[in-house]
């Protein structure tokens, strides 16, 4: 039995999971992004993006041969890929309603970090329920949205409403982006996105935690300067 040999620098690679675990492993990514509340540092964002790159190769691991169209393929990752985001959301905040207090008062951990707890209370405190549309496009914070709404007893049918809405938004923009702006850098300046995944992935990354870097740095400065 050939063992898998990879690095830490594969593990916030999209790419190492696509070739590896194919479409399995990027629904548990998704899902464990919110549902394990451990995989805040998997690269959710970049991962949908690079998977609407590959989609009619994912696809292909569940139908040989795939569907014969590349919009059929990126509707059914839609499908998948939204109900694994969905249900993840729904057991944090069954988590955050069974459990929270218990959390607020719970020693950090190599996994567990209070201060990502806090920060995503915050930014629901700010935004109400629309912090769980917003959430889904902030790396940490949403890992942890859908635990703090669970945690001020959010009623479930909005939260239901925000979870099914914002997990579609996420899940489309990403998957529809991957792929068109690669067709379209592909056929119309002959440039390959795939061979340069390492720097748009870096790009997707800094863009999406440009806010939690802020409130990380300029946020504490502020409050060391009342």
């Amino acid at each position: 039995m050939e063992l898998l040999l990879f690095t830490w620098k594969d593990l916030i690679s999209p790419e190492f999971y696509i070739n590896n675990g194919g479409l399995w492993l990027l629904l548990f990514i998704v899902f464990a992004e919110t549902g394990l509340m451990v995989g805040f540092f998997l690269p959710g964002d970049s991962l949908l993006f690079v998977a609407g790159i590959y989609s009619q190769k994912l696809v292909e691991k569940l139908l040989p041969g795939g569907t014969g169209s590349p919009v059929a393929d990126l509707l059914m990752l839609l499908v998948l890929i939204a109900a694994c985001g969905i249900a993840g959301n729904m057991l944090g905040y069954w988590f955050g309603k069974k459990s929270g207090p218990f959390l607020f008062h719970r020693k950090d951990t190599f996994l567990f970090k209070k201060r990502h707890l806090l920060d995503a209370k915050e930014f629901y405190d700010k935004h109400g329920g629309q912090a769980i549309v917003f959430a889904r496009f902030i790396p940490i914070v949403r890992t942890f949205a859908p635990i703090i709404a669970g945690i001020v007893s959010m009623d479930r049918k909005k939260f239901m409403l925000y979870n099914i809405s914002g997990c579609l938004a996420w899940v489309f923009l990403m998957l529809f982006a991957g792929h068109y702006l690669y067709r379209l850098f592909l056929t119309r300046f002959h440039f390959d996105l795939t061979k340069h995944l390492e720097v748009i992935v870096l790009g997707i990354v800094l863009i999406t935690t440009l806010p939690v870097l802020y409130k990380l740095f300029f946020g504490r400065r502020k409050d060391h300067t009342k």
